[in-house]
């Protein structure tokens, strides 16, 4: 841990530890709703209503469930106060220790990738379509606009949570008000069912869904840090401490995205979904150019910035854990020998330059990106805690709760249907 971490743990377990709670599931919340949500309606809801609606009443134990249990699996952990990266190579050995270390980076580290192109992208197309100026040339501003991200988290914990609830509430209360904004738009008539229906269509529609919620709904990245804040924090009560948090979380989630992807699902219906899957743009873009709306045009741009800019954050503790602990694997006496500090300065030039590069680059890969680190977030997320759980002795109090078979069928459920994906 840096300095400057220890610095901020202090300042944080200083702090109310109900306004230390309620801070992180804000920021989870931020960590999960990234620029993804403004694709998600057009993604979960491609099959009609009543497909989402099972997802509906399925997505909120399946976050749950599985974010408490990579949270207990770093609570738990007898050595207190390491990451995940370390936490798993003790509980499972050097070997698989390691491979975990890479899956797990692996599955973060292009996402914030990703995150690099789409702040550039929006702020870009902001600058030039809303603002009606030149934007910088794109070398630049894509410089200073992942420095800006970046710089927040180098200066410590305390100030990436501060800034995550600057953006989260807003996000909150945008994404509810354009929920609002479209109830008179609603089309009920998909509620009457659809003439064409067979229970197998139904069940394939429903399994196609599924991944793309849970990543969607997805704040891996920044439990293993979270988890540590609640050690911190609340010592021997963490585990029971971050199920409380989490279940905040979930709500938070389920209540406000899920009420926006229903909302653009009645407005648009399947044809205008299709239309806008077809364009290949942002759910907020294509309700901009059907309804002509100001409040959308200019609000759209707000969400997307608020959002990637709340989400890189959990990804970059995530992908910035996992690759101290490849360094740590790779070369032990060098590490050692640089101290957490550097290390985690040199992981830092490392994320910039290649963040940077990949923006400036402008790759479309979106897609791509989350089929590829959609397996490796249900493995790590679904079924490496659970077994653990059968495994680690430190885990042995949780083998008897029944959610624990929940999250492993739904977790093969959700590999299954991100393969199943690549074949239809």
């Amino acid at each position: 841990m840096t300095e400057d971490s220890v610095a901020s743990a202090s300042k944080v377990k200083s702090s109310n530890p109900r306004i230390v709670n309620l801070s992180w599931a804000v920021s989870l919340f931020g960590t999960a709703v990234g620029a993804g949500i403004l694709f998600l309606p057009i993604n979960a809801g491609a099959s009609g209503v009543w497909p989402l609606l099972i997802v509906t009443l399925l997505i909120a134990p399946m976050t749950y469930f599985s974010h408490r249990a990579l949270a207990r699996f770093v609570c738990k952990s007898p050595r207190q106060g390491e990451d995940i990266t370390v936490v798993a190579e003790d509980y499972f050995g050097t070997g698989v220790g390691r491979a975990i270390t890479w899956l797990y980076f692996l599955a973060i580290y292009p996402i914030v990738l990703i995150y690099g192109v789409g702040i550039t992208n929006t702020v870009e197309s902001l600058l030039e379509n809303q603002i009606g100026v030149a934007a910088p040339p794109r070398w630049i501003l894509s410089g200073v606009l992942i420095g800006l991200m970046m710089l927040v988290m180098i200066l410590g914990e305390t100030l990436m949570l501060i800034v995550t609830q600057a953006l989260v509430y807003p996000l909150i209360l945008a994404l509810f008000g354009i929920s609002l904004y479209l109830i008179p738009s609603w089309d009920l008539s998909g509620l009457q069912g659809d003439t064409s229906f067979s229970p197998g269509g139904f069940l394939l529609a429903v399994w196609l869904i599924i991944p793309v919620l849970v990543f969607a709904f997805n704040h891996s990245p920044a439990i293993s840090q979270f988890s540590l804040a609640m050690q911190r924090q609340h010592g021997e009560r963490s585990a029971q401490e971050a199920s409380k948090t989490l279940i905040i979380t979930t709500g938070l989630l389920v209540v406000f995205t899920m009420f926006f992807v229903w909302s653009c699902v009645l407005a648009l219906g399947m044809d205008g979904l299709s239309d806008a899957r077809e364009a290949n743009i942002p759910v907020l873009s294509h309700l901009a150019n059907v309804f002509d709306a100001p409040v959308i045009s200019y609000m759209g741009p707000a969400i997307a910035i608020a959002a990637i800019f709340s989400s890189f954050f959990g990804h970059y503790l995530g992908a910035a854990e996992g690759a101290a602990g490849i360094a740590r694997g790779l070369m032990p006496e060098k590490a050692e020998k640089w101290g957490p500090k550097r290390l985690a300065a040199g992981v830092a030039v490392f994320m910039f330059l290649t963040t940077w590069g990949v923006a400036v680059v402008n790759p479309s890969i979106l897609g791509l990106i989350e089929s590829l680190s959609g397996p490796v977030i249900a493995s790590i997320l679904y079924i490496m805690p659970m077994i653990a759980i059968y495994k680690v002795e430190a885990l042995k109090p949780f083998r008897k709760a029944y959610s624990n078979y929940f999250v492993i069928v739904m977790g093969v459920i959700a590999i299954g249907g991100i393969f199943l994906g690549f074949f239809n």
